[in-house]
């Protein structure tokens, strides 16, 4: 969807929430329409924070403050009228991996820095360069991000006892399965009646969160446990229950000996959120026929990761689930992220000692249920028909995903993508040779050219001249021997052209020259045109050897053979 440009984006920084343009116009049927969405997201995302920053590694209320303070900055600053703000899946496996390898403490300080990043990209109008990530990296981390976190929730599923459960992947499966002799079986069942309430959940329900039934009927299913002298890890056993209150405002200890550490994966949390939160407003606006302003939602973002640290908070991004549901459940403005934050901290202020018997095996049922519902699963299935080279990088981004960390596959899968669109860039561009017969007959971007004098050489050039395909350039130096007295290079089907080629061709005229010989440029125009005439190409090559078709060129050739 093409993005609408508003007037003040013509400046060179603004900073316009969608919520000030909604406000000139709100009504209270709006108010009130976004007040049942709002809490609505809220009950959905209850569950779903919890359940974030539990598998992250991290404490429950971490999740729950991520979704307060992200959640509203989302929503209050934002360039989406509908986006919901919050933890997400996509960063669990790095979070966790960055907690066990810094620690807390520098985890808050790398979302400090992703925040900044994020703003930055915003402020410089840079939205629209995630567009250039390619889909099968986009699609090779989602679904590796759907293994890590099914993994991370194996243990509570099963009810597992694992002293020390490492973050990496393949360590983590063989102490799993060394675990495998202390399987809890009323865990296992509360687990399975969990999934089945999800999976099972009517359609026509679905303004009651299935989530929030199946962690309701787990509550009901640890208090007859009690009666019945079970046991199964709840969020009390486990933590201490959720503190009641909001933390304060604290900043995080900063030690300047790890910031170089700790770029990479600000990076990586930066590129992994603004990828998400883009995503999800493009889904919402075609939801509500609308358009974001991917700028701004990158400068919400950026303030979301840098402020929601300061009060114990994970990175947050815009998150698809909730949005749809928040569009489904009939909002229509940002206040609805408002009222879906404030509900959380309803929770927090209030209802935080209800969630202490939450079992931990419906809060990984839950996880599971988004993992399983975020992986793009049929792209296995269509690896066949794809381009090797976007099979390669979608199952190399995957494997380095699962096996190693985010990080990892987000470079080598941009890498990757980047040295195949090189070749086939370097595949399209072709250089042929025509003939007299071929240039009489006209056509393929140039007018008929009857009687090409003896000793002239034609070669058409298509496609983009980069640094991939610029040294064919060289082939024509190798064709161009015997009686060939000017060479015609016919450029009016190259698209663009870069440092590289321009180098080439600068090399040709210079070869040519010292062999007595002489090239001709036919048809050369925008970017290509721009470029040679800037480096001061055609002074060098004479502007009498720069023709605006392949007519004229030839014509200019037949004046050099007669004046040599």
């Amino acid at each position: 969807m093409i993005e609408s440009v508003p007037p003040w984006a013509t400046k060179k920084f603004y900073f316009r929430p969608k919520l000030v343009e909604v406000l000139r116009h709100y009504t209270r049927a709006n108010f009130i329409a976004d007040l049942g969405a709002g809490l609505t997201v809220g009950i959905v995302a209850l569950s779903l924070c919890i359940g974030l920053g539990i598998a992250s590694g991290v404490t429950p209320q971490a999740g729950l403050y991520s979704g307060i303070i992200g959640g509203f900055l989302v929503s209050a600053l934002g360039g989406s009228r509908v986006q919901i703000g919050g933890p997400a899946g996509a960063f669990v496996g790095l979070i966790a991996l960055m907690v066990l390898k810094f620690g807390v403490a520098d985890l808050l300080v790398c979302t400090m820095m992703a925040g900044v990043i994020l703003f930055a990209l915003g402020a410089l109008r840079l939205g629209s360069l995630i567009k250039f990530v390619p889909h099968p990296v986009t699609v090779g981390f989602t679904c590796g991000i759907a293994i890590t976190i099914l993994s991370t929730q194996v243990r509570a599923l099963l009810g597992l006892h694992v002293a020390a459960e490492p973050a990496e992947f393949l360590p983590k499966v063989m102490a799993l399965a060394r675990a495998l002799p202390t399987i809890e079986w009323p865990t296992v069942l509360l687990a399975v009646v969990s999934l089945a309430i999800i999976l099972g959940w009517p359609k026509r329900w679905s303004r009651v969160p299935a989530s929030i039934v199946a962690v309701g009927a787990g509550m009901v299913l640890v208090q007859l446990y009690h009666r019945l002298g079970w046991a199964t890890d709840t969020i009390g056993s486990k933590f201490g229950g959720i503190p009641l209150g909001l933390p304060s405002f604290h900043f995080p200890d900063f030690n300047l000996g790890h910031m170089s550490d700790l770029i990479r994966p600000a990076f990586t949390i930066a590129l992994l959120g603004a990828i998400e939160s883009l995503l999800s407003a493009v889904v919402a606006d075609g939801l509500i026929d609308d358009r974001h302003d991917s700028n701004q939602e990158l400068m919400a973002q950026g303030a979301a990761n840098f402020l929601s640290p300061f009060f114990g908070g994970l990175p947050v991004t815009g998150v698809l689930a909730r949005t749809a549901t928040n569009v489904r459940c009939g909002a229509t403005s940002p206040v609805a992220g408002i009222v879906h934050a404030l509900s959380l901290l309803v929770v927090v202020l209030v209802a935080a000692p209800l969630f202490t018997d939450v079992p931990l095996a419906s809060l990984g049922a839950v996880l599971a249920v988004v993992a399983l519902r975020m992986g793009e699963w049929e792209e296995f299935s269509l690896l066949r028909r794809k381009p090797r080279g976007d099979a390669a990088v979608f199952l190399t981004t995957f494997g380095l995903t699962v096996l190693f960390d985010l990080t990892v596959a987000v470079e080598v899968g941009m890498l990757l993508a980047a040295m195949s669109f090189i070749k086939r860039v370097a595949d399209t561009t072709k250089i042929h040779q025509m003939t007299g017969e071929e240039a009489a007959v006209g056509g393929q971007g140039h007018e008929p050219v009857a009687n090409v004098p003896r000793g002239v050489m034609i070669y058409r050039v298509f496609g983009a001249l980069l640094f991939g395909s610029a040294e064919k350039l060289e082939s024509i130096i190798r064709r161009s021997e015997g009686d060939t007295r000017v060479v015609i290079l016919h450029m009016a089907a190259v698209t663009a052209m870069d440092a590289t080629a321009l180098n080439r061709v600068e090399n040709l005229q210079e070869k040519l020259h010292r062999h007595g010989k002489h090239l001709i440029l036919s048809g050369p125009h925008t970017q290509p045109y721009f470029m040679l005439e800037k480096a001061g190409f055609f002074d060098q090559l004479g502007r009498d050897n720069v023709c605006a078709d392949l007519e004229s060129a030839v014509a200019r050739a037949r004046e050099v053979l007669k004046a040599g």
